[in-house]
């Protein structure tokens, strides 16, 4: 074990940054290194573990094992149907196609709506993205992810994307025209800072999809199953999307993504247009289906919102105390995002060193993703612990 850094770097392509633990176990809130030191997860896989490590989800994952892994997409199966109905029954959508990821779901859309499209004009093929936004890594979720230093490396990627700024109506309105099928948006950027949508724009942005017969399609992969409050992010706006793509925390940590479908477009494709050999896994949907039962039959969604509520009022305390450290806090639910500037990677090693594992993002931005299942104790050991940090950080 104590060589495995060195194994990894031997073995696996050199694509990610690693941290020095090496993890042995997880447990609720926490992870466990070789050591034997504890450590406060506060990232949670990037919003995958929204429930934390629940050994619920075990369960779930064994149950159906023990039942069968795998089956063709040309059999229906009982967690699959299960979970796609919860999934209708509790948003806009009418129908689901089932992925394995987040840049899966968005490359699904992306085909559903060209075809859209198609059926109008052969013309009627753009798509809008918003600068600074994050879609996926696979070309065309690459493609309409609005940050150059992702894209550069790797062009030609698919023509006919059309940038906008984001919550700049003008922008949206240029970008807007007659040849657009369909508009990406998150509603909040979280690759891009941690950036809210406003009203004003969502407004906009459905009178010009009225307008131009275009559709709306919300990427709620790192927003999605609660994150913010409720179960998806669109809903605390006057509007309903045509198009929402999930993954991330759906599975509890297996690999699923989804693409919920409003009744407007679900007969867009048809047999043979798209497939997935692993799309809908029925082991990954009954992960999903615990997942989705645990935030949608319990109080869940409330203590989400208690409890981000707590932490950005104690959050924007201490920003008040320490403004040379901290220039800004904003998100919603378990979503926040802490501007330090250029502290930002000194926080982090700080926070490791008293056992708080802190993501950060778009190089200012402390990003605080922690499990949703976080206790008020475990909140209120991050916020004493982060404390410590910021006036070490300021008198330094």
């Amino acid at each position: 074990m104590k060589n495995l850094h060195e194994q990894d770097r031997k073995y696996i392509l050199n694509t990610y940054k690693r941290e020095k633990l090496v993890i042995e176990k997880a447990e609720g809130s926490y992870l466990y290194d070789i050591d034997g030191n504890k450590y406060l997860d506060m990232y949670s896989g990037i919003s995958v573990n929204n429930l934390g490590h629940d050994k619920k989800i075990v369960e779930a994952m064994v149950g159906q094992a023990s039942k069968y892994i795998h089956l063709s997409n040309y059999f229906v199966s009982e967690p699959v149907v299960s979970l796609a109905k919860l999934l209708a029954e509790n948003s806009f959508a009418s129908k689901v196609f089932f992925t394995n990821s987040g840049t899966e779901s968005n490359e699904a859309a992306i085909k559903l709506c060209r075809k859209y499209g198609k059926q109008f004009s052969e013309n009627k093929h753009e798509l809008l993205s918003a600068y600074n936004s994050f879609h996926g890594r696979t070309n065309g979720s690459l493609a309409i992810t609005g940050q150059e230093k992702y894209q550069n490396s790797f062009s030609p990627l698919i023509p006919g994307v059309r940038y906008f700024e984001y919550n700049n109506i003008e922008s949206l309105k240029d970008a807007a025209n007659e040849n657009t099928c369909a508009l990406f948006l998150e509603i909040i950027q979280g690759e891009g800072g941690i950036v809210e949508i406003s009203q004003k724009f969502i407004d906009e942005a459905v009178r010009l999809s009225t307008e131009y017969n275009f559709l709306i399609v919300i990427d709620e992969v790192q927003t999605g199953m609660g994150r913010t409050g409720d179960l998806f992010a669109y809903e605390k706006y006057n509007f309903s999307p045509d198009i929402v793509t999930i993954s991330k925390s759906l599975g509890g940590g297996i690999p699923l993504g989804a693409v919920l479908v409003s009744e407007k477009s679900e007969e867009v494709l048809t047999v043979g247009d798209h497939g997935s050999t692993f799309g809908g896994n029925p082991v990954s949907c009954a992960c999903g289906l615990y997942v989705l039962e645990s935030i949608v039959n319990t109080n869940l969604l409330e203590e989400v919102r208690q409890k981000g509520a707590f932490l950005i009022k104690k959050l924007n305390s201490l920003k008040e105390n320490y403004p040379n450290i901290i220039k800004d806090v904003r998100g919603r639910g378990l979503m926040i995002g802490i501007d330090v500037k250029n502290h930002v990677n000194r926080i982090k090693e700080l926070a490791q060193a008293k056992n708080i594992l802190l993501n950060s993002t778009a190089d200012t931005i402390i990003r605080l993703i922690p499990p949703l299942s976080i206790s008020q104790d475990e909140i209120n050991q991050f916020l004493d612990i982060f404390e410590e940090i910021i006036l070490q950080c300021n008198n330094q």
